[in-house]
């Protein structure tokens, strides 16, 4: 009968949150959820070793119930450094936020239930002779509670970003779309300027922090809106069903922001912005409902995975053998050229492209280095599931979004474009592109080479991409 409750929650929990506690809510209910779920074990049982079989029965029915599942932070560890930041970010931060307030409840419930049966009152023989807890293990539970404590009050911080003037706008929001919510930052000094909405890059990333940090300047020009991808960041709750998570699905997302936009700020058109596979979602978008943007800028921009990874591959194959990187080399020869099905096999990619295609940063802002996660827009949660996000996302999202190749699938655009590429672009990236513009028909086009930047170039020069932000607005 003491493992039932906790098996109990395990099934519920798993069905409520198959990923753990995502939000601030989901893991204060989690905390007190397992330590009630906990105290009673404890109480029932009388022994100590509620401490270990409500815990264990609560973590066999969780993972039994989530079979279903799929992502690395709930599917089989690996034995790699995606996969030790997949184990960690899953099942470590769900085992803090659940296992161990069952565990603490199961202590304290078997404690106040055999002092209670004892009869036992503060100075008295059963206070000064019991074995149970003894010091240490008194202490123990004592500096584990301390703990549990600070977590809960760590994980209770909101996110919050810093207001505007009166006429202003700065709200982490979160829009409806199709049954479920995707977080949205937007900021801006006149909630009369054009709208900008701005559509990140890697499937399961977030830019809001970057965004924050880097891009200020364009709150003086535009009201940007910054998208959480369905997946990433402050929507990574929304991952689920991931079976639902496709391509075409992230472009009807943003086509439903933009709706959003449209009649919250009273505006037939506004201005898109994508970066990297976020480039694609939102050129797909244009291409669907021309009649909703007055203009599409693109920076970083994709046009094919399959040949951005498949030249990617290469060159890193290449770079590994010139370097001495013999473990690499023979790592990459063995798994074959992508596509691949699993994103593990995308970490050497992934993981030593930078390094691959390095060049000198120093003209640059830090913008370069990736998502900043250090600042209040965040909350303690989704920066801790910062990487499990992308790989769970990833996992789920990249196979479909293989299939696309714009140089094929979209020939013309009915709007103004314009793009903002940086002179140290991967090659990878450069070269699929360069086909694809020099084919684009659009009413205008216009590409601005950022000679010192990277993949990343309207955050490594943020000044001189507002300028041509100022530019388009112009124009």
């Amino acid at each position: 009968m003491v493992v039932v409750p906790a098996a109990a929650w395990g099934v519920a929990a798993a069905r409520w949150t198959p990923r753990g506690p995502l939000t601030n809510a989901e893991a204060l209910w989690a905390i007190g959820i397992s330590a009630a779920v906990g105290l009673a074990a404890g109480w029932m049982s009388r022994s100590r070793w509620s401490m270990l079989t409500a815990p264990a029965a609560f973590v066999v029915a969780l993972e039994v119930t989530r079979m279903g599942v799929r992502g690395p932070s709930v599917d089989a560890p690996q034995l790699s450094p995606f996969g030790i930041i997949a184990l960690v970010g899953g099942r470590g931060v769900h085992g803090v936020l659940s296992v161990l307030p069952l565990v603490l409840g199961a202590a304290y419930g078997g404690g106040l239930r055999r002092r209670t049966r004892r009869g036992a009152v503060p100075g008295g023989p059963a206070f000064r002779h019991r074995r149970w807890p003894s010091v240490v293990r008194r202490a123990g539970t004592g500096l584990l509670t301390v703990a549990l404590a600070a977590v809960t009050v760590a994980v209770a911080i909101p996110a919050r970003t810093a207001p505007l003037g009166p006429r202003g706008v700065a709200e982490l929001t979160q829009v409806d779309v199709g049954g479920y919510r995707l977080g949205v930052m937007i900021r801006g000094v006149d909630t009369a300027a054009p709208v900008l909405l701005f559509i990140p890059g890697s499937p399961g990333g977030t830019e809001i922090g970057t965004v924050r940090r880097y891009l200020g300047a364009l709150e003086r020009r535009f009201v940007v809106a910054t998208l959480d991808r369905r997946g990433g960041g402050s929507s990574y709750p929304a991952l689920d069903p991931t079976a639902t998570v496709t391509l075409d699905s992230q472009v009807t997302d943003t086509l439903a922001v933009t709706d959003y936009l449209r009649r919250r700020f009273g505006q037939e058109k506004i201005y898109l912005l994508g970066h990297s596979g976020g480039s694609i979602v939102s050129v797909l978008a244009v291409q669907r409902h021309p009649e909703k943007y007055r203009a599409y800028i693109g920076t970083g921009q994709a046009v094919d995975l399959v040949t951005i990874d498949r030249i990617a591959y290469h060159d890193i194959l290449a770079w590994a053998r010139s370097t001495g990187r013999d473990a690499l080399a023979r790592q990459l020869l063995d798994q074959g050229p992508p596509p691949y099905r699993s994103v593990y096999r995308y970490e050497p990619i992934m993981m030593y492209a930078p390094q691959a295609y390095d060049y000198d940063h120093t003209p640059n802002a830090r913008g370069a280095t990736g998502f900043t996660i250090g600042v209040a827009e965040y909350t303690l949660l989704q920066r801790v599931h910062t990487m499990n996000a992308i790989l769970d996302t990833w996992s789920a999202l990249y196979p479909d979004m293989q299939h696309v190749d714009l140089r094929r699938d979209v020939p013309r655009l009915a709007v103004p474009v314009y793009f903002v590429q940086g002179g140290h672009e991967m090659r990878s990236l450069a070269e699929p592109f360069r086909d694809w513009y020099q084919r684009l028909d659009a009413p205008q086009k216009h590409q601005y080479v950022f000679e010192t930047a990277g993949h990343r170039a309207m955050f490594e020069q943020p000044d001189r991409f507002a300028e041509v932000m100022d530019g388009i607005l112009a124009g």
